[in-house]
This record gives structure tokens, C-alpha cells and sequence, in this order.
């Protein structure tokens, strides 16, 4: 094995562990606020918030890990004219500027509705204003497209068509 192929590996292993870290939380969200409106609701905006803050300490970083990991790679391999690395250039766009355009501030917003709301809270499962379901349902729609996205990126990496 030579240096330069070595080098290669550990960059791989990090670009790899840099997706679990950014998206493998994603996926427990919506178990998380299903139970969460049903057993306790008054956690649901520390959910949210909980939402935002590790998108910020975690997905932001984990992105630029990503991406820094992918520019050595396809430099690496001569691979900038090859359609997996145009895929994975514009998915971390479009992943980062709906993050920060959509999930961030929709999320903070349904953390402060939903608080508002709970005021008048007594038991049972929580369902919320008009407004605060209006921000679960766009941050459902904008999470469930970051989803399709990430594991279209994952297959498109793996297969390099």
C-alpha cells in the first residue's frame, strides 16, 4: 500500500463518517415527535430547539468535512468531469441552503409556536395550532426531500454511474 493510496482510505473513512454524523440523526426526528406529541408534548419545543442546535454544532461542520473530504478525493482521483462528483457538488449546495434557508429558522419558529400553544395544553396528545402545524408540515416536506436527496447521493456514490 503507498502513502498516497493510504491517504486516500483515511480521506474516504471521513467523508463516510462525516454523512452519519450530519444525517444519521435525521432519521430518528420524526419518531422522536410522534412520540414525543403523544406521551409528553410539553417536550416538543426542546425537541426542536434540540433540532437546531445540533444542526448548527454538528450538520453545518459534518457538511464542510463532506465537501473538504470530497474536493481531496476527486483531485485525487482525477474524477471532476464524472457525473458522481457533480451530484454530490450540488446536493451539498442544496442540502446546506435548505438547512439554513428552511429546517433552521422553521424550526425555531415551531419551537416558539409550539410553546405558545402548549399554554393552553391540559392532556392527551398534543396537536397545536393551525400555525404550529403549518411549520411541522414544512419542515416534514423540506426533511422528507433532504432525505430522498441524501440516500439518492449515497446509491449515485456508491454505484458512480
Amino acid at each position: 500500500m503507498t502513502v498516497a493510496a493510504a491517504l486516500y482510505e483515511y480521506v474516504l473513512a471521513l467523508h463516510i463518517i462525516g454523512v452519519v454524523l450530519a444525517f444519521g440523526w435525521t432519521f430518528a426526528l420524526p419518531v422522536m415527535f410522534a412520540y414525543a406529541a403523544r406521551q409528553e408534548p410539553r417536550g416538543l419545543p426542546l425537541l426542536h430547539r434540540l433540532e437546531v442546535r445540533i444542526s448548527r454544532l454538528m450538520l453545518n461542520p459534518a457538511l464542510v468535512v463532506i465537501l473538504a473530504a470530497g474536493i481531496y478525493m476527486a483531485s485525487d482521483q482525477h474524477h471532476w468531469s464524472e457525473f458522481f462528483v457533480q451530484w454530490g457538488l450540488g446536493a451539498i449546495v442544496i442540502i446546506g441552503g435548505v438547512v439554513g434557508a428552511i429546517m433552521i429558522p422553521t424550526s425555531k419558529k415551531a419551537a416558539e409556536v409550539a410553546e405558545r400553544d402548549l399554554g393552553s395544553y391540559t392532556s392527551g396528545e398534543f396537536a397545536g395550532s393551525e400555525e404550529y402545524r403549518a411549520l411541522v408540515r414544512r419542515l416534514n416536506l423540506a426533511g422528507g426531500a433532504l432525505w430522498i436527496l441524501v440516500l439518492a447521493t449515497i446509491v449515485i456514490m456508491a454505484v458512480k454511474p
